[in-house]
């Protein structure tokens, strides 16, 4: 059980048997009356949002939820298909809980599964990802204004805005929470 005094971002509460994590909240004294915690919660399973005011003092069970390192295999039309490198199973994710991180995952890559009641919730994706751009268009010479970017699309299909020196085949570092290019680490 965990109280108001100890809310952090991040920490895991069980509501309505239902796992949430604290995305914000705030300790309020009003002049009159009892402290409160105004909390904003996100649904581990569905991704909804709740707004929850609580009194200080009030405990909440922790949630059982396990995370679990898997390595991305494949994705095909039944979904995404993970394997744990420590027993070798293998785990298939439908695509609507994956998401928009679909555009990140490539082949061997280390993500993180969260359990709850052994049933997958949610994938926890490394910060960054290096991918290789497929198309762009070419950088014209002498075009050197600052700041200026140009739409690249990378491996995976993900779209993002890159500085005009950005080629095909470059090889990019990518932020998984933001989806903004980072920098170029490399060329092939």
């Amino acid at each position: 059980m965990v109280s108001t005094s100890d809310f952090k971002k991040g920490l895991k509460l069980l509501i309505d048997d239902q796992p949430y994590a604290i995305v914000d909240f705030q300790h309020h004294k009003p002049g009159k009356g009892n402290a409160i915690t105004r909390t904003k919660l996100k649904n581990l399973i569905t991704g909804s949002g709740l707004e929850k005011t609580i009194k200080s003092g009030e405990k909440f069970p922790v949630p059982d939820v396990e995370y679990v390192d898997m390595n991305f295999l494949y994705g095909d039309d039944t979904g995404y298909h993970f394997m744990n490198q420590s027993n070798y199973e293998q785990m298939s994710l439908a695509d609507d809980l994956i998401g928009d991180d679909k555009f990140y995952l490539i082949e061997n890559m280390e993500v993180k599964i969260c359990l709850f009641n052994e049933r997958a919730i949610s994938i926890e994706l490394p910060n960054t990802v290096n991918l290789e751009v497929s198309q762009t268009d070419p950088g014209l010479k002498g075009n050197t204004v600052t700041g200026a970017t140009k739409p690249a699309t990378l491996q995976t299909g993900l779209v993002v805005h890159v500085p005009l020196h950005i080629s095909e085949g470059d090889l990019l570092k990518v932020d998984t929470r933001t989806g903004e290019y980072l920098e170029r680490t490399s060329k092939k």
